[in-house]
C-alpha cells in the first residue's frame, strides 16, 4: 500500500457519538398529536436584525423544512394589521419568525419553533401583507464578497463565526457532537460566494473549498435561526419517530431511482502548493445485507465478488478532492459523510402523516410502509401548512429494511 494511502472499511457513526435533531416536544404535546389537538400559530418581525421583536396576528400560511434546499427553512404567512415600508414589513430589512402550537386537553399551549426567516416578497393585502420567506441562509447567501478574498489559515470555528457575522451580525454559531470546530484550515481563495465558501463550494479550478464539507458536515440555519455545523446524518442515527400503518400514515408513494447513487468515494486532499498531497482515502458500503454492497474490498480485492459468486455487486464510484483536507483523519470522515448521503437516495418514501411540528430534516424515523414491514427513513423534507393538522414527508433510505 503506497505512503499516504488509507483503505477505511465503512458502516457508520456510533450513535452515542452523535446527537439526534428533533425539536424538544414534551411526551404531553406527542400524545395529543394523535388525538383532538389544538394548533394554534404565532408570529413576530423585526427590523433591527432581531433585537426586538413584534408581535403579529397571522393567518394561513406554509412552513417547508427541506434538507436538499440550500434554505433550509422557507415559508409564506398572512400577517394581519402590520405596517408596510420603511418602518414595518419590508423585503430589505424585516425577519419574521414563526411558531407552531400544540394544545391538548388539559394542557397550556406548547410552542415549537418554525423558522427564522427573511422577507423575500411582501404583497399588501386585505388583512395586512402577504409575505414569502426564505431561512437567514438567504442573508448568507446574498452577501458575496466584492472581491476574491484569501480566507485562513485559522480554526474552522474562528472563520465560520467571522464569515457568518459579516453577513448576520451577532448571529449564534452551533457546532453539533461530530464536527470538530478546532480544525485548522489552511488558507484559501474564495471567489464571490460567501455561502459556498462556508458549506460546500468551489474556487475558480474546480477544487472544493467548502468548510464546512472539508470536515465531512453540513452547514444551515436550522428552527431556532441558529447556523449550525453538524454531521451528515445517517440511518444509524436514533429513531425519532415511528409512524405506524393506518394510525398517521396515509397512502405511502415509494420510488426507487440510481440518479446520485454512489457506493464507493476515494477523497484526497490537495492544496495545490507543493505540500504533500493527502490520500485518496477509500469508503465503501461493505455491508452484505445492503442492495449497494461494493464487496468486501473493492481496492485491493475488486475481483473478490467474482470469486464468491457475488453476482448483484455493482461499484459506483466517484472521487473528492478538496483543498481544504489536511489529514487521513479529515478525508475518512469527509468519506462517511458523503458516503451516507449518497446510499440514502435511491429509494425513496412519500407519505402523509399528523403534522408533527418538531420534526426536522435530517431526522430518522420509522415508518410501517405495509402491515407488519417497517423501514428506517432519513426525513429530507416535511412540509405543513401552518397550523394544519397533516404533513406531506418526503424520505430516504438504502435498500435494507428493517423488520419487526
Amino acid at each position: 500500500m503506497g505512503r499516504g494511502r488509507r483503505v477505511v472499511r465503512v458502516v457508520g457513526v456510533a450513535v452515542d457519538e452523535r446527537r439526534y435533531l428533533m425539536l424538544p416536544v414534551s411526551d404531553a404535546a406527542l400524545a395529543a398529536l394523535h388525538k383532538t389537538a389544538r394548533r394554534p400559530r404565532r408570529a413576530e418581525w423585526s427590523n433591527d436584525g432581531g433585537r426586538t421583536w413584534q408581535p403579529a396576528l397571522c393567518g394561513e400560511g406554509k412552513v417547508t423544512p427541506d434538507r436538499t434546499a440550500e434554505c433550509r427553512y422557507s415559508g409564506s404567512v398572512e400577517l394581519v394589521d402590520v405596517p408596510l415600508g420603511r418602518d414595518g414589513i419590508n423585503s430589505v430589512a424585516t425577519q419574521v419568525r414563526l411558531w407552531q402550537g400544540v394544545q391538548g386537553p388539559r394542557m397550556d399551549v406548547e410552542w415549537i419553533p418554525a423558522g427564522v426567516y427573511v422577507v423575500d416578497r411582501v404583497k399588501r393585502s386585505r388583512v395586512g401583507a402577504s409575505v414569502e420567506l426564505l431561512g437567514l441562509e438567504d442573508a448568507i447567501r446574498s452577501a458575496s464578497f466584492p472581491t476574491a478574498r484569501t480566507v485562513g489559515p485559522d480554526t474552522a470555528g474562528a472563520l465560520v463565526s467571522a464569515l457568518v457575522g459579516e453577513a448576520l451580525p451577532n448571529a449564534p454559531v452551533s457546532w453539533r457532537k461530530g464536527v470538530d470546530d478546532s480544525t485548522v484550515v489552511p488558507q484559501f481563495l474564495a471567489d464571490e460566494d460567501r455561502w459556498q465558501a462556508l458549506s460546500s463550494g468551489t474556487d475558480s479550478s474546480g477544487t472544493a473549498t467548502g468548510i464546512a464539507a472539508a470536515l465531512g458536515g453540513e452547514l444551515y440555519v436550522d428552527a431556532c435561526g441558529v447556523v449550525t455545523v453538524a454531521p451528515v446524518p445517517t440511518l444509524a442515527d436514533p429513531v425519532v419517530w415511528r409512524v405506524p400503518y393506518g394510525l398517521a400514515l396515509v397512502e405511502p408513494a415509494e420510488e426507487q431511482t440510481a440518479e446520485g447513487l454512489v457506493n464507493v468515494w476515494a477523497i484526497s486532499g490537495d492544496a495545490g502548493d507543493g505540500s504533500p498531497v493527502i490520500g485518496p482515502v477509500f469508503v465503501w458500503d461493505d455491508d452484505p445485507n445492503s442492495l449497494t454492497f461494493a464487496g468486501p474490498d473493492p481496492i485491493e480485492d475488486p475481483l473478490a465478488p467474482q470469486r464468491l459468486g457475488l453476482t448483484g455487486v455493482r461499484l459506483r464510484v466517484e472521487r473528492y478532492s478538496s483543498a481544504l483536507i489536511t489529514s487521513t483523519g479529515q478525508a475518512d470522515a469527509v468519506g462517511r459523510a458523503k458516503l451516507a448521503d449518497s446510499l440514502g437516495v435511491q429509494s425513496s418514501l412519500s407519505f402523509t402523516s399528523v403534522c408533527h411540528p418538531g420534526l426536522e430534516p435530517g431526522d430518522v424515523v420509522e415508518v410501517e410502509v405495509r402491515p407488519g414491514e417497517w423501514q428506517r427513513h432519513i426525513i429530507d423534507s416535511c412540509p405543513y401548512d401552518f397550523g394544519g393538522a397533516s404533513m406531506s414527508c418526503t424520505t430516504r433510505t438504502t435498500g435494507r429494511r428493517l423488520t419487526a
